[in-house]
């Protein structure tokens, strides 16, 4: 009976080890990124973590190289060198495999299909995440009813509103229920409406334990949203850690003159 409750307590103490270690697990791991234009270097030796029930933003002028960034965690552009892994899966030797465990959303136009309505819209990027009938069904009843789409699901989305329109395309880049999240700025040309929606999705994705990466050249929008933040500019990493960081590293509670001092000095 001795070795039998020994034997438990180790077993218990292994469960719990591995539970903490899960914890903190990184969903994303960026390894020395960079990707090329002919002569340009959009994106230089990039690295970076984020973890389960992290938002992570990535502030950065126009060209700073965040839309690149996230374009190749995506696997829609291959690294020149480096690599990245999403839950675990290599973007280069696993694309297929990282696109069923990313959700997208980027901002501007929202790529809806016009003459098919929300709920076909949904459908159609289920399918293409090989979602079998019964989950896709019952994915899409939860995010319907979630979302409040009840009284235009079954209509052409030609004619809705932007609000209806984001939506629809939120429900699309969750449908498959994915662990990671993709946001280049997202809320780039919508109105104070419409930007709620996103700003209380992209919260809503931490609190699901998802990992997060959203861009924007917005100050007070990643402060408001981000656990941390990464600096880029001109392709390279500058700097990065929690707002209270750059606070006391640069001795100011102005964010947006922090950011304006770090790429002046560059």
């Amino acid at each position: 009976m001795h070795f039998k409750y020994i034997f438990l307590w180790y077993n218990s103490l292994d469960l719990f080890c591995e539970y903490e270690k899960r914890r903190d697990v990184s969903l994303i791991e960026v390894k020395s990124l960079s990707k090329n234009f002919k002569e340009v270097e959009a994106v230089k030796d990039v690295s970076f973590n984020v973890q389960n029930g992290e938002i992570v933003g990535l502030l950065g002028e126009n060209g700073a190289g965040k839309t690149t960034t996230l374009r190749i965690l995506a696997t829609m552009l291959r690294p020149t060198r480096g690599t990245a892994f999403i839950n675990g899966y290599n973007i280069v030797e696993s694309p297929q495999n990282v696109r069923r465990e990313i959700g997208i959303l980027f901002g501007g136009e929202v790529g809806l299909y016009d003459r098919l309505t929300a709920r076909e819209n949904i459908q159609y990027f289920a399918q293409l995440n090989d979602m079998n009938e019964e989950d896709m069904q019952r994915s899409i009843d939860t995010l319907v009813d979630k979302f409040q789409m009840d009284e235009y699901i079954d209509r052409r989305v030609g004619k809705f509103s932007t609000g209806m329109k984001q939506r629809v395309a939120i429900a699309r880049s969750i449908v498959h229920q994915p662990s990671v999240m993709l946001f280049d700025e997202p809320t780039a040309g919508l109105d104070v409406s419409a930007t709620k929606i996103i700003h209380d999705f992209i919260l809503q994705c931490r609190e699901e334990g998802k990992a997060i990466i959203f861009s924007s050249h917005s100050m007070q929008e990643v402060e408001k949203l981000s656990d941390r933040i990464i600096i880029i500019h001109k392709g390279s990493i500058i700097d990065h850690g929690t707002i209270e960081y750059f606070k006391q590293k640069y001795e100011s509670h102005d964010m947006e003159d922090i950011f304006i001092r770090l790429v002046g000095e560059k």
